[in-house]
């Protein structure tokens, strides 16, 4: 397959031009006058603008920082053991949660309800009445008791 474009020019600057911007962007860096790395304003700045450089500076130097502290620490997989014990507790608390909320209803369901008391329905038929064989319940009977 043949190349159907001519490959991009590489911009040369003048070393002056490189060691101004540096010296502009640790100036910068060290009065604190720069937007925080990849927030709207620092995507909002031109790309030459020393204030974009002093915010990744102070990106990478935290980058290292961290990672310093975290050589410090028993184990190189902190961030896995943290994250990691994150999420198995937090679905150890969920599956509990599911669990005592259906503990809950069954425990609602086997409640003693009071007893459904019958009621016949003028137009309807007669009602049995249960453990009670051979006895109806009917509207002229409720009307009449």
């Amino acid at each position: 397959m043949q190349p159907t474009a001519t490959p991009p020019e590489i911009a040369t600057h003048d070393p002056n031009e490189i060691a101004g911007l540096w010296a502009d962007a640790k100036r910068l860096y060290l009065a604190e006058e720069y937007p925080p790395y990849a927030s709207p304003a620092w995507q909002a700045l031109h790309p030459d603008d020393p204030r974009r450089l002093a915010s990744v500076l102070e990106a990478a130097e935290l980058w290292r920082k961290q990672w310093d502290a975290l050589e410090h620490l028993p184990t190189a997989d902190w961030y896995a053991h943290v994250y990691g014990d994150a999420r198995r507790l937090t679905s150890q608390v969920i599956a509990a949660t599911n669990r005592l909320r259906a503990y809950r209803e069954i425990q609602a369901a086997r409640a003693k309800r009071e007893p459904y008391t019958l009621e016949a329905t003028p137009g309807w038929p007669p009602i049995a009445i249960p453990g009670q064989p051979g006895r109806w319940l009917t509207h002229r009977q409720e009307m009449a008791a």
